[in-house]
């Protein structure tokens, strides 16, 4: 029983980290990735719609992005969404493809980047510790209802903790990984 549950926080904790890394490639680096434009939705015909299902977007040169709708009728509502989204880009379309030029960045704004990136970090963390918590409080119901014997009991939460551990290690390399990409020249 104990094992199921130490099997559970594990999968959950790695749905955290990866939530948690895909979070870090919204934020804008140096350099054009489509992954800038994944937090965008579009207003199409009353409906909320993320970018990515509207148009095909693409990172031609290193400061460049290119977003090509699938329907060239909702070329000003992409166009508007992106605007809206404060990205930090400008969009300009041809009426078939709009190009976003990525500035660089200054260093003001690069420290207010791994800033942000700390705290999503933070909440990474904090989530991956409230599976912990979650955890152990069902070991311990467990021990109370007497299905497991309190030896079973403190090997899992020894077997939990390294599991913590061990995912806020993954998040901390992605995270120093991060602030190195946002920090270079």
């Amino acid at each position: 029983m104990s094992d199921e549950l130490l099997a559970d926080a594990m999968e959950q904790m790695g749905k955290r980290v990866e939530a948690c890394v895909g979070l870090f490639g919204t934020v804008r680096t140096g350099r054009a990735s489509p992954s800038l434009l994944d937090r965008v939705s579009v207003d199409y015909y009353g409906a909320q719609t993320p970018l990515k299902q509207l148009a095909t977007i693409n990172a031609p040169e290193a400061r460049l992005l290119t977003v090509q709708p699938f329907d060239a009728g909702s070329i000003t509502a992409i166009e508007k969404a992106i605007s809206l989204a404060q990205l930090g880009l400008n969009p300009s379309n041809d009426g078939k493809i709009i190009r976003l030029s990525v500035p660089e960045l200054t260093e003001e704004r690069r420290r207010e980047m791994v800033k942000m990136v700390r705290g999503i970090a933070e909440d990474g963390r904090v989530a991956v510790r409230n599976v912990r918590r979650d955890t152990m409080q069902d070991l311990k119901e467990l021990k109370d209802e007497g299905e497991i014997g309190a030896d079973d009991e403190h090997r899992a939460e020894g077997e939990l903790q390294k599991l913590t551990d061990q995912r806020i290690a993954e998040l901390d390399a992605a995270l120093k990984s991060k602030e190195a990409e946002i920090l270079e020249v």
